[in-house]
């Protein structure tokens, strides 16, 4: 059956927009069917300010996976990201009406979906309600309560919102003049964590950083539960902008030269090592020092780790992260990143590949950095479907017609079903309220 099922993710970021479709193979991989990709010019710093040009790109994107997968695409998962993302925390709590019987899924779906009603700031709306812990008559700490006893259910919420603006343009795109259907529009670091973490890294306390083109995202885990997101607004086009301005060139030579010769730590360079770069017509080439450019890459690099640094200490975890640092996205593959991470923070720093959930493909390249946030969208829709599908099989079976016994040995096994369900769903952080995550073609 799941060889079947299809999903397409498409990541609408800076500096390019890629669709990836996939399904699932024997072994429960994501195999990659087909990929697409253009040059993102309408977005900036992950917000789209430019509807015909990021139209454009998605159609470009869409029309090279759908070659590739042989396939029509009509519904796509979407990761938003931005500056104008937020999160607050708030508490919320339920009146069970049937004191009697055990807290159920039902229960903790109903709460969950009251705090959708949550009062937001005039132009933003709720992106996703992410529960920490519950309480239960008073008693807190609670991590799964389904299957307890008690009258009075209540959380903390995690609460994301986005822009009412940023999420209608984005649509208007997609949307209106694509003819795609949204199944999912997911924040982008939380696609990323999917792709690239380990659920060891999500118990033991980690934090995300998803260096892009024109933000840095930051996602802090703990006990599996997200805590703290920020955004950033600076990454890899800043560091690109930089190198032009130092280096007196072209802004697509300083994209080369960050990527080619880039490092972050001047400590890790030649002081005897030169690059040539072209003059324009006319105009003799330039040697640029790679320790210089380093220099000026170190320079923007501590500006950004600092500030990832803030947030870790503004979460109230910095002394609970056993699981360090992961650097994904394109920014994670400058030279000695993670060493510099690692100095400044004191913390251990790796970078996350999206290869783990990945099968065999003929896509390789969907296996590095850049592309963390478009598997992690398509797992994410993976998921959204396997909990649409259990959860119509359990409405199926309660509505069977069973003798008392039978029902409640049934009933007993549905309950021990659910509470596993709801710690997958809190692992992977799926906004539990949307419709159908299925593509259909």
């Amino acid at each position: 059956m799941s060889k079947d099922r299809i999903v397409v993710g498409l990541d609408i970021g800076t500096t390019k927009i890629c669709a990836l479709v996939g399904r699932k193979d024997e072994f429960d991989k994501i195999e990659i069917l087909g990929m697409g990709k253009a040059e993102s010019l309408g977005v900036v710093r992950g917000v789209v300010n430019n509807i015909d040009r990021t139209v454009e790109a998605i159609r470009i994107a869409i029309g090279e996976a759908e070659k590739q997968a042989n396939i029509d695409i009509r519904k796509v998962n979407v990761g938003i990201a931005g500056q104008h993302i937020q999160s607050f925390t708030q508490h919320g709590g339920i009146i069970r009406k049937n004191t009697e019987q055990e807290i159920t899924l039902e229960d903790v779906e109903r709460l969950n979906n009251d705090m959708y009603g949550t009062v937001t700031p005039p132009g933003k709306e709720i992106l996703h309600v992410m529960p920490q812990d519950y309480t239960i008559d008073n008693e807190s700490g609670i991590e799964e309560p389904i299957g307890m006893s008690g009258v009075r259910l209540e959380a903390d919420f995690n609460i994301i919102t986005a822009d009412t603006f940023a999420i209608r343009n984005m649509k208007r795109c997609v949307v209106e003049h694509c003819q795609l259907e949204i199944d999912n529009l997911i924040l982008e670091p939380i696609a990323s964590s999917m792709s690239v973490l380990t659920q060891e890294e999500k118990e033991a306390g980690v934090v995300l950083v998803d260096i892009g083109g024109g933000t840095t995202d930051v996602a802090i885990f703990y006990r599996n539960i997200i805590r703290h997101t920020a955004v950033i607004p600076y990454a890899g086009n800043i560091i690109t902008s930089d190198i032009k301005e130092a280096c007196k060139i072209m802004e697509t030579q300083a994209e080369k030269l960050k990527v080619k010769f880039g490092r972050a730590m001047t400590s890790e360079t030649s002081e005897n090592e030169f690059v040539s770069v072209p003059g324009l017509r006319g105009r003799s080439a330039k040697e640029i020092k790679v320790s210089f450019l380093a220099t000026v890459i170190e320079a923007r690099m501590h500006e950004i780790i600092q500030l990832v640094h803030n947030e870790i200490i503004k979460s109230g975890y910095v002394n609970k992260l056993v699981g360090g640092i992961v650097i994904t996205g394109g920014g994670s593959q400058l030279a000695s990143a993670p060493n510099l991470f690692q100095t400044l923070t004191g913390m251990d720093s790796r970078i996350g590949h999206p290869n783990e959930y990945l099968g065999k493909s003929k896509i390789e390249i969907a296996k590095s950095p850049m592309y963390a946030t478009t598997v992690g969208l398509v797992l994410a829709g993976f998921k959204a479907l396997d909990e649409r599908l259990d959860k119509h099989a359990h409405t199926k079976s309660s509505s069977t017609n069973l003798p008392q016994n039978e029902k409640n040995t049934k009933q007993a096994e549905s309950q021990n079903f659910f509470r596993k369900l709801t710690s997958s769903l809190k692992r992977f952080l799926m906004d539990e309220t949307s419709d159908d995550k299925g593509v259909k073609y």
